[in-house]
């Protein structure tokens, strides 16, 4: 048995540092502290600190991913990498993931849905780029095919848009030139030749001398 001899509050202000035996035993967040009934001159079994040991480092955990899920949206993915990254325990990995789910935190359906809304209306991108981009985020290849399958993405605008803000890039180059380096500028953004066909088609500045 190791017994409470001083409780002293951290810096923070929400977490208090648990001294056992003159010694510095473990930290706790205030709402673990209240759970167990902590005092000075209680005696714990080395079970007990066990417990409360593992149950203050889930809490601590979790805290810490919840104000990195709430950022932004984040996917499962990314979530396990934080994880690991900041060297957690893989044995409550699965409790902060779980804990997520019940929370609504973490959905991989939900974070690509997000993730092409936000791309459509800041930095427009084509299917190809955000399915690459999804992919390297974790999300399952059906969950992408899916959402862009019923997305309302039009290409053909985002590429001629893209076009309209670099033309000043190919404006001393002759027709020819010029359709060519418009081209291997789209295909270097995702876009099949179906689209870029089509805009050099319908672009004025390109075909006009």
């Amino acid at each position: 048995m190791q017994v409470i001899t001083s409780i002293e509050l951290q810096k923070s202000k929400k977490r208090v540092n648990i001294f056992l035996d003159e010694k510095f035993g473990f930290g706790i967040d205030l709402e673990g502290f209240i759970k167990f009934n902590l005092k000075v001159n209680q005696e714990l079994s080395n079970e007990q600190i066990s417990i409360i040991k593992d149950k203050s480092e889930r809490s601590k955990t979790l805290n810490k991913v919840l104000n990195y899920a709430t950022i932004r949206p984040r996917s499962e993915k990314e979530i396990k990498d934080y994880l690991k990254r900041k060297k957690v325990e893989e044995l409550i990995h699965l409790y902060i993931l779980n804990k997520l789910k019940k929370l609504k935190l973490l959905d991989d359906l939900e974070f690509a849905k997000w993730w092409i809304d936000q791309r459509q209306s800041f930095s427009p991108k084509s299917k190809k780029v955000l399915t690459n981009e999804l992919r390297v985020k974790g999300v399952n290849n059906q969950i992408i095919k899916d959402l862009l399958e019923v997305s309302e993405i039009n290409e053909i605008k985002i590429a001629k848009n893209l076009i309209e803000s670099k033309k000043y890039k190919w404006e001393r180059f002759d027709k020819k030139t010029k359709k060519q380096k418009i081209t291997q500028y789209l295909a270097s953004k995702g876009f099949g030749w179906d689209v870029i066909s089509k805009c050099i088609d319908i672009n004025v500045d390109i075909d006009s001398e």
